[in-house]
């Protein structure tokens, strides 16, 4: 048959199309960033937190022996390794958690304020001691975080810390940028829940 007959254009013309509609679905859609994993756990690039663009940051694995809690991604408004800078850097920022085990919401309390007591310098910690109490309150609401469940701990300027749990909001929010960023420290401060964690959160590499 001649290679260049009309038919044989054409059928080079399909399987040209069916070959480009594959690696597009393989690629996802065109300048799309792919998305980030770590431990099964797929993490979107960016996305929007009361009208402002984040990108995110890092993440990582929160584990200990024998076992790995969570997944965990920090989004922010400006990408950094330096944790101060993403402490006290102003806008919107989100530390979402996704569950890899059961575990009783009272864990995360004991975890919180001793995350805060290791990493806030004592004189700012009073000030904080109500608010801590009414997050410990939402916290204590869930009674059991369940594997596969999605906690979002967002700052949103002009309102504070909100709290959803697969997608329900719980509670208003507490105010104060403060409060925020002692809870950011208890990941990435000086004394972190798990160093390793707080190197992924950073874009180090990490688990």
């Amino acid at each position: 048959m001649n290679p260049s007959s009309p038919s044989i254009r054409r059928r080079r013309a399909v399987c040209g199309l069916l070959a480009a509609g594959a690696l597009a679905l393989a690629c996802g859609p065109a300048g799309a960033a792919p998305l980030t994993q770590v431990g099964g756990v797929r993490f979107a690039p960016d996305l929007q937190l009361a009208g402002q663009a984040l990108s995110l940051n890092g993440a990582g694995l929160r584990a200990i022996p024998l076992l790995t809690g969570f997944a965990a991604a920090l989004y922010v408004g400006r990408r950094s390794d330096d944790p101060r800078q993403l402490v006290e850097q102003p806008g919107a920022k989100r530390l979402q958690i996704r569950m890899l085990l059961d575990v009783p919401a009272e864990e995360f309390v004991k975890a919180f304020h001793k995350g805060v007591a290791r990493n806030t310098p004592a004189p700012e910690q009073p000030p904080l001691a109500e608010r801590m109490e009414r997050f410990d309150g939402l916290l204590r609401r869930i009674g059991k975080v369940k594997k596969g469940d999605l906690v979002n701990l967002d700052y949103v300027p002009g309102q504070g810390l909100l709290f959803s749990h697969n997608a329900r909001l719980l509670g208003p929010a507490i105010p104060g940028e403060d409060l925020y960023g002692a809870l950011l420290r208890v990941f990435i401060g000086e004394r972190p829940v798990d160093p390793e964690l707080k190197a992924g959160l950073l874009g180090r590499g990490g688990a």
